[in-house]
């Protein structure tokens, strides 16, 4: 069991009402999002009892409590640990996308955990679909899907992966990426994966720069042609990297709460710890480095996109600043070039009745 919850609470809307209406309203599209990290406690309870272990909403609770990078691994583990089959997948993107609806996020690329189905011999097409059919029955958000597979695993295992996103292709299926432990496996050792990925005409992702240096950053663009980077902090410590990032056009998909629940962020930054205050997010962003704001685990890091807005808010980013953020969300995203465009069309006429600006 691991420790209790970190002091990192969640903004009170009720003492700042307008910048709360401002920032739940505001059209949002998020880009880095675990579907598995979304199942708050009462689900997992709930889980829990559909497969014969007793579990209080205490204990589930003080398992979503990461001090440090491994044991938010360990946590991630005990959550997947209680999604069995199709039933179970189409419980929690039911009520993911129940959460993106209220928070008026109009697009969602969401990252399957198809490595950890792969791992428990299940079936990811099965769970797929169940989770497709039931997501989509939540009106006025639109969800697309990630494959992704366990870097510390081996190519092997990444490979099954990318062959199921292959067979699986549809236009809800935008991307192949690699999560889990960046340190766990050269990158070079992916190298065949991605190609074969990029030969299937795929969008690539990776998570990279997250506790790793920025030369892995580096990597996953140079040796794997990443497309955009889950995470990449790491790129705070080189001015070169940061550089090379702007220069290129390549996307950082932030999650600053993630960022400091994990130790991620006190690690980049070469500290004991670390708070909002040292995030790198203002710097990228006003760098000219091409960033979007993302949740990343929302349940686990007890935060919602609509939270990381007004983090980000706090970090020191404008009301202005932030519909930019916000707009780049819809801007780097893989839809289509005509469907990116009406959903941007659609962000351009919702702004301004907020009011705020």
């Amino acid at each position: 069991m691991l420790g209790s919850r970190r002091s990192h609470p969640r903004f009170d809307p009720m003492n700042t009402p307008n910048l709360a209406h401002f920032f739940t309203s505001l059209p949002k599209a998020e880009l880095h999002v675990h579907l598995e990290g979304s199942i708050e406690p009462p689900t997992m309870v709930e889980l829990a009892a559909r497969h014969g272990v007793a579990l209080t909403l205490q204990e589930a609770s003080a398992r979503y409590a990461p001090g440090n990078f491994a044991q938010f691994i360990e946590s991630f583990i005990w959550v997947t640990s209680f999604l069995r089959g199709p039933e179970d997948y189409a419980l929690i993107a039911r009520r993911f996308a129940e959460s993106m609806q209220r928070q008026n996020v109009l697009y969602a690329e969401v990252t399957l955990s198809i490595g950890v189905m792969f791992r428990r011999n299940q079936d990811p097409a099965a769970n797929y679909a169940a989770l497709r059919e039931s997501a989509a029955q939540v009106p006025g958000v639109r969800l697309a899907w990630i494959f992704d597979a366990v870097r510390q695993w081996g190519a092997a295992p990444a490979m099954q992966v990318a062959r199921m996103a292959a067979e699986l292709r549809s236009p809800d299926i935008v991307a192949f990426g690699i999560g889990g432990d960046e340190l766990g496996l050269p990158t070079r050792e992916l190298r065949g994966v991605y190609e074969y990925v990029a030969g299937q005409g795929m969008h690539r992702l990776i998570h990279a720069g997250e506790i790793g240096g920025p030369e892995l950053v580096r990597e996953a663009v140079e040796i794997l042609g990443a497309e955009r980077i889950g995470h990449g902090i790491g790129a705070m410590r080189d001015e070169r990297t940061m550089d090379f990032l702007a220069a290129r056009g390549i996307p950082l998909e932030i999650c600053p709460t993630s960022n400091l629940r994990t130790g991620a962020l006190a690690r980049q930054a070469g500290l004991e710890s670390a708070g909002y205050e040292q995030h790198p997010l203002p710097s990228f962003f006003r760098r000219g480095l091409a960033v979007t704001l993302s949740s990343d685990d929302p349940a686990m890091f007890e935060t919602t996109v609509s939270d990381e807005y007004f983090r980000a808010h706090q970090m020191g980013l404008t009301p202005v600043e932030l519909v930019r953020l916000a707009e780049a969300g819809f801007q780097h995203s893989f839809l289509p070039a005509d469907q990116k465009r009406a959903m941007i069309e659609q962000f351009h006429s919702s702004v301004p009745a907020l009011g705020l600006l």
